[in-house]
This record gives structure tokens, C-alpha cells and sequence, in this order.
């Protein structure tokens, strides 16, 4: 299929509603399994982590910086005030609104008598709108041709957040099943974390196209906001039951890494 016939916007809604689409193939796991082992789960965390990381250099840092160099500022400063915006946004949420991360016994956020399952699809729900929005911005720069952005570079991006949305979607939806909520049900939750997705994408395409100066400062604010889910969230969690001298999670973080750079790095 020739993708260049496409609008960079109709690009990136694709490329969210494929994440959305990888989020549900996860989430379908719960029709087979009632519950996921636990080296399994430590490993998927820690790959989807890897992912991420990767992406956040490869897809997103390493392209504003490239960007910045013919500006007016230094070429890292665009990146670094993007990067910790990135991370602030993420906080606030993380403060403001009421969630429950997999695997944690004590909701976060404000205070709430909502049901544990409810918290723990608003946890995944909210971290998932940096990854739609690092892919809208991704295919919403290729709008405006600027170095470093590449059609292949934001395919490798969606496919990497892709790949690491299907064990997130089984995160979900398997542990509302062991609390008795029926296989559909749970799926439909599961599934619609990812909905965020292609929402995000188009609202960060449109920013970027719409304002093209801010291009560099949006893809490190993905970049920041998907680091801080990672070490807020999927790292801990990845080791949150692991027993001494395994080391799963760790592995499954190298494999990541190593995926998404090879995406990355062949694609681009």
C-alpha cells in the first residue's frame, strides 16, 4: 500500500486506531485465561517498557534535537523543556485524577469510592494518551518536512507502541475477570483503554500542523511523558513480585529496547 497518498492527519488516525486495534488483541486474551503468569506478566512489562524507552530516543528525542540545531535556542533546550513538561503533565494527572495501577494494593489521586477495576482502567487509560500523542505528533510533522521526521521513522514508532500495547490490554483486562466480572465485559474494558489512543493522535497531529514551531517541544513532551510512565509505572510494577535472582523483567527490557531500536534504525 502506498502510504504517501494519505494526509499526514488521516496517517496518524490510522496509526492510533492500529494501537487501539493491538490494545484489544491483548485485551481478547481474556476469553482463553483467567490470570497470567507471573514470570510472563514481569517479562511483558518489562519488554513494553524497553519499547518505550527506545522510543522516546529514537522516535521522538533524537528528532527534536535534529530539528532545533537551525533555531534560534540551543538545539537541547527545546528538547529539555519539552521532555520535563512531559513528565510535569503526567504528575498532575497522576496527583489530580483517581487511579489504581496494576498490581498496587492503595489507589492514587484523589480520594474515591470508585471499585478498584474502574481505578485500574482510568490508570492504563490515562497513561496511554502519551502514546497517542507521540504518534500524532510523529505523522503530523511529516506536514511540515522538517529533518528528522520521517514517514518510516513514525511507522516504527506506532508499530513499537503497538507491539507494547498488547500485553497492556491482557494487564487490564484478565485481573477484572479474577473480580468476577464476565469475559466480554472485561474485554470491552480492556479494549477501551486503548480508545484514548487515536484521539490523542489526531489532537497532537493537529497541534503540530497547526503550529509548526512547537513540533521539536511536542515530540520531547511525548518523550518525557512515556519515560515517566515507565518509571513510575511499568518498572516498578515489573518487579513488584519478582523473587530473588530473576531477572525476567530486566531481559524483557533489553528484548524492548533492542526491538524498537532495530525498528527504528532498519525503517528509518
Amino acid at each position: 500500500m502506498d502510504l504517501t497518498r494519505f494526509s499526514p492527519m488521516t496517517l496518524a488516525l490510522l496509526a492510533g486506531l492500529f494501537t487501539w486495534a493491538t490494545t484489544a488483541l491483548g485485551a481478547s486474551t481474556v476469553f482463553f485465561f483467567n490470570k497470567i503468569n507471573r514470570k510472563v506478566n514481569n517479562a511483558m512489562l518489562g519488554f513494553a517498557s524497553g519499547v518505550m524507552i527506545a522510543a522516546s530516543f529514537w522516535s521522538l528525542l533524537a528528532p527534536a534535537i535534529e530539528m532545533a540545531e537551525n533555531g534560534p535556542l540551543p538545539s537541547y533546550i527545546p528538547a529539555l523543556v519539552g521532555f520535563l513538561g512531559g513528565g510535569v503533565f503526567l504528575w498532575v494527572l497522576d496527583k489530580s485524577l483517581p487511579h489504581l495501577h496494576p498490581g498496587a494494593k492503595q489507589p492514587e489521586g484523589i480520594s474515591t469510592t470508585w471499585h478498584s477495576s474502574m481505578l485500574m482502567f482510568l490508570a492504563v487509560t490515562f497513561h496511554n494518551i502519551p502514546e497517542g500523542m507521540a504518534v500524532g505528533v510523529a505523522f503530523g510533522g511529516l506536514a511540515i518536512g522538517d529533518v528528522g521526521v520521517s514517514l518510516a521513522g513514525a511507522l516504527s514508532l506506532a508499530i513499537g507502541i503497538g507491539i507494547q500495547n498488547i500485553p497492556e490490554g491482557a494487564a487490564v483486562s484478565i485481573p477484572m475477570r479474577r473480580e468476577n466480572m464476565s469475559r466480554f465485559k472485561a474485554f470491552m474494558y480492556g479494549q477501551f483503554t486503548g480508545l484514548v489512543e487515536p484521539i490523542a493522535a489526531v489532537i497532537g497531529a493537529i497541534a503540530v500542523i497547526r503550529a509548526r514551531a512547537i513540533l521539536p517541544y511536542a515530540l520531547a513532551f511525548a518523550a518525557g511523558a512515556m519515560i515517566y510512565v515507565v518509571a513510575e509505572e511499568l518498572i516498578p510494577e515489573s518487579k513488584l513480585v519478582e523473587e530473588a535472582g530473576e531477572d525476567v523483567a530486566t531481559i524483557g527490557v533489553m528484548l524492548g529496547f533492542a526491538v524498537m531500536m532495530l525498528l527504528d534504525v532498519a525503517l528509518g
